[in-house]
């Protein structure tokens, strides 16, 4: 049974007091005593007035005893009121950084009527998974804490919501482009700071997109999806932008959308394969390898760069699923491959945080009969170290069974030459930027061959990527690269086509002064050059 509340309490107690004083008034002006005195004196031998007496003290005692249960009712219906409110509170608002949540939100949107203009802010922290995988959620929390604080000081008056794991909406009043503007750079500047958490200094970004509700119905709910529309937009364009709405990001979100969706169908369904393209030996002109590129057709003639798709599939999770089914396509194709020809690999960056992935690509090449041995994994430099502990569990893993490393894009990267010092690789990959300024100038001349003299005095072999002429052939041969990629050499080729163009350079050895510069007949042969690769 429910316990009366303390207001129906009190207006019970009121009820019977009235009642108690009207029937005393009643009873004095009947002169209800004289006749209650008489019956006692009547019946004394029978001790009625001590009874009377008794029940009178009874009830004297209850009335006390009312006093204080009413007491006590009014403190618990004061501890429930409170409880309640706090449940209430704990529902809309986010523990963590005390924000309201995304249930208070939406109940804002839901009782939204005719407004004033307003500018919403969508923030999106850049890194911060990153901070979770290598520090730990405590200090996640402690980061989450500090942007809200920060938020809450740069908008003292206005609203702050945090709707999801890294995600904040800022709600201001007025909507003025200038000063819209000027706030989601202050933003930025203000994430990107470096945030102490938990006795150690970590950073982050923040990724901006902001957008004006002018008032009016649903006006406030459509400002928060523009807003997100245009977060989006500044995420895809780099770390630590902020960008107004425009129309286009609608169109561009639901392209994404779709495009998302037909992703995860591929992948499901295993519709993006290898293409394979030539490393030729320089010194001999034999074939020494191919290097798997991911290619997608979203319908006969209809292609999807892989630098749209692969930078999606990391962002979406689908990576992983995408690299082990490639890698396992690519060992069953490359183990019916002569033995002296091997395999090249690309792995993502998102890969290297992964502690069990060398496991697991051993695991899929155990089961697929293809050696480790034949098999090098292309990283970039930048990748390396940007979580040097995990990359280096991660391909410890595999050179113990027997796998090689090239350094892809060699030079692009941040890393110093201390830390590639102490980075175990066989091969460096001079990146197609520095083999197309050859020969435009004596700086970039000196810097190719740096790099091979680097090579050469570390004992790896140097391939030279993006080779288009054959003077950039006869250059990089004269400096002693020791394997040469490129259209010049042979352009992306489906599985069957790279057998017939091994089969070919069998039947028919290319000398070192000769280049082979025929291509697979078929239409993926013209594709563009490798932009992103998996």
């Amino acid at each position: 049974m429910k316990q009366k509340s303390g207001k129906k309490v009190f207006l019970e107690i009121l009820g019977w007091t009235l009642v108690f004083m009207f029937a005393s008034v009643l009873a004095v002006a009947l002169n209800v005593h004289r006749y209650v005195d008489s019956f006692l004196d009547a019946y004394h031998g029978y001790y009625i007035d001590d009874l009377f007496i008794s029940l009178n003290i009874a009830g004297l005692v209850g009335l006390i005893y009312s006093l204080f249960r009413v007491k006590d009712l009014t403190v618990e219906n004061r501890r429930r009121r409170e409880a309640e409110r706090n449940v209430e509170w704990m529902a809309t608002h986010d523990a963590l950084t005390t924000l309201p949540n995304r249930r208070m939100l939406d109940r804002v949107l839901a009782s939204e009527g005719p407004r004033s203009a307003r500018t919403v802010f969508s923030v999106d922290l850049d890194g911060f998974k990153r901070v979770n995988d290598l520090f730990g959620h405590a200090v996640g929390n402690e980061v989450l804490k500090a942007v809200a604080e920060r938020l809450k000081a740069s908008f003292p008056d206005d609203t702050l919501y945090r709707i999801g794991g890294d995600e904040f909406i800022v709600i201001t009043k007025g909507a003025d482009a200038d000063l819209a503007a000027a706030s989601a750079q202050r933003i930025v500047q203000q994430l990107t700071a470096p945030i102490d958490a938990d006795v150690m200094t970590v950073d982050v970004g923040a990724s901006v997109g902001y957008a004006f509700s002018l008032g009016g119905a649903d006006a406030l709910n459509t400002a928060i999806l523009h807003s997100d529309y245009a977060m989006y937009a500044a995420k895809a364009a780099g770390r630590n932008r902020a960008m107004a709405f425009a129309s286009s990001m609608e169109q561009d979100v639901y392209k994404r959308a779709r495009l998302e969706g037909a992703l995860k169908r591929a992948v499901r369904e295993g519709t993006i394969v290898p293409h394979f393209q030539p490393l030729i030996d320089l010194k001999t002109n034999r074939v020494n390898g191919f290097e798997a590129l991911a290619r997608w057709e979203l319908q006969p003639g209809e292609f999807i760069s892989p630098a749209e798709f692969i930078a999606l599939a990391e962002e979406t999770g689908l990576i992983v699923p995408l690299t082990e089914h490639l890698l396992r396509l690519c060992c069953i194709e490359a183990r019916n491959w002569p033995q002296e020809v091997g395999l090249a690999f690309n792995l993502s960056p998102v890969l290297l945080s992964d502690a069990v992935l060398g496991l697991r690509l051993i695991k899929i090449m155990s089961e697929e009969g293809f050696l480790p041995s034949r098999l090098e994994l292309e990283i970039t430099e930048s990748s390396v170290m940007k979580d040097y502990p995990a990359a280096q569990k991660v391909l410890g893993d595999l050179m113990e069974a027997g796998a090689r490393i090239a350094l892809d894009d060699f030079g692009t990267g941040y890393s110093s030459l201390s830390q590639l010092s102490g980075f175990s690789f066989d091969t460096i990959k001079i990146d197609r930027s520095f083999v197309t300024a050859m020969n435009k100038g004596e700086r970039q001349d000196k810097v190719i061959r740096a790099i091979v003299a680097l090579g050469s005095g570390l004992g790896v072999k140097t391939t030279a990527e993006g080779i288009e002429d054959e003077e950039q052939l006869a250059y990089l041969r004269s400096l002693g690269c020791d394997i040469g990629q490129g259209y010049l050499l042979g352009k992306p080729m489906p599985a069957e086509a790279a057998r017939r163009f091994m089969q070919e350079r069998l039947a028919n050895p290319v000398p070192p002064s000769s280049v082979q510069t025929d291509s697979a007949s078929s239409p993926v042969a013209a594709l563009p050059a490798k932009r992103r690769r998996a």
